[in-house]
């Protein structure tokens, strides 16, 4: 087989790319691992930044969204009992964010991709990426139960942090930055409507809290958990109240319960991995970073990445230069190290660190007092929740 573009992975970032190229005319072909099924139920992200939504809307993909999404101009900060919201369009000349899940996401993007695209191969296993320094890479798979191997201009790896196309750049050239936190998101999912309009922050001595959704009738709710917590040792009686603790304030709100349908336990961890391009490969999305989730910018990033490569390609094809693809690696890295600030920022004014001190308490709380009373702080937080520029 051979194609412009092999795309390992079909998660959003490589079913997007996929459509910005057809779009372009661009020929490409998509190799995914898992099958259809798979894909569409794998609960990731669900917040849309601004300039996401608008490029989903423009690649054809934001019919569905612009229905069924959930459109919110703003979130609720919690902290020693207060409530304080930021308000997103007021802050950033009228930008918000979009609820909607990657689930649904991705459905949009292979209904698009199945009905005109190229090639979507499910169950296709990638191997490894081979000559990636060279002008012909190829992409070994194996497919149907046999191997086969895609020859490529380029090759974009959107396969995750266990992907192969990372392992194909040489150590040699590779920069590594990364950051374990001591604590991760014990979250849930739960058949009642969200008790709160939009998100809800919550910074308590026990520990984090977000109340989040992912319909007006399903609830998606987290709690700051020791590192290596297994989910299924809380019982939904105290995930609730526990939530409760976190949550109270001195009003008369209330948290609605309902039935629990899934718990999960996610990791908190920063990553970078530098360049994100070698000779012909490029690495998009979680195969080159990854950020704690309190920021909401996963997801963000990814599409950040290959709206760039696929401006940087259609410029190569429409003037002969590879100005763009050359500054791949720079021009997202400076959108995911703002990114990686945020998230980390985010991160620690919320969560209760192990060992913290009353000094360090106090620090949290100054600063969250800081942005309930500076505009200037709180467009900073509502300029980077929104989303950073693309490009």
């Amino acid at each position: 087989m051979r194609t412009t573009v092999g795309i390992i992975g079909a998660g959003p970032a490589g079913l997007l790319l996929a459509r910005l190229l057809h779009n372009a005319g661009i020929d490409a072909v998509v190799l995914e691992s898992r099958d259809r099924a798979y894909v569409e139920r794998r609960q990731r992200a669900g917040i849309l930044e601004q300039g996401t939504a608008d490029v989903l809307r423009a690649a054809g993909a934001g019919d569905r969204m612009d229905r069924e999404g959930l459109r919110h101009d703003g979130i609720e900060l919690r902290f020693d009992r207060r409530r304080h919201r930021v308000d997103f369009p007021g802050l950033t000349g009228g930008r918000s964010v979009t609820v909607y899940a990657q689930t649904e996401v991705c459905k949009d993007l292979i209904a698009l991709q199945l009905q005109g695209g190229g090639p979507l191969l499910f169950e296709a296993e990638a191997l490894a990426v081979e000559d990636a320094g060279t002008d012909a890479p190829r992409i070994r798979f194996r497919h149907e139960g046999r191997e086969d191997v895609l020859e490529c201009a380029y090759v974009v790896g959107c396969d995750g942090f266990w992907g192969v196309a990372r392992k194909a750049i040489p150590a040699g050239v590779a920069h590594v930055f990364e950051r374990t936190y001591p604590f991760g998101w014990l979250g849930i999912l739960a058949d009642v409507p969200p008790s709160h309009d939009e998100l809800v922050y919550a910074r308590h001595d026990r520990g984090f809290a977000l109340l989040s959704m992912r319909s007006p009738a399903v609830s998606r709710l987290y709690l700051q958990a020791p590192d290596g917590t297994d989910a299924g040792t809380w019982s939904d009686e105290e995930i609730w109240d526990e939530l409760e603790r976190r949550f109270e304030t001195d009003d008369d709100w209330r948290l609605e319960r309902g039935p629990i349908t899934q718990k999960s336990v996610t990791p908190m961890r920063s990553y970078v991995h530098e360049p994100m391009r070698h000779g012909r490969l490029f690495l998009a999305g979680d195969a080159a970073h990854i950020v704690p989730p309190t920021g909401a910018k996963g997801l963000n990033l990814a599409v950040g990445d290959v709206v760039t490569f696929a401006r940087a390609l259609t410029h190569r094809q429409e003037t002969g230069s590879p100005e763009l693809l050359d500054a791949y690696s720079a021009t997202c890295l400076r959108r995911v190290w703002q990114a990686e600030r945020f998230s980390y920022d985010m991160t620690t004014l919320l969560h209760t660190a192990p060992g913290a001190t009353a000094f360090e308490d106090r620090l949290q709380l100054a600063r969250l007092e800081r942005i309930a009373s500076s505009r200037a702080a709180e467009t900073d937080l509502a300029e980077a929740y929104t989303g950073f520029p693309f490009g």
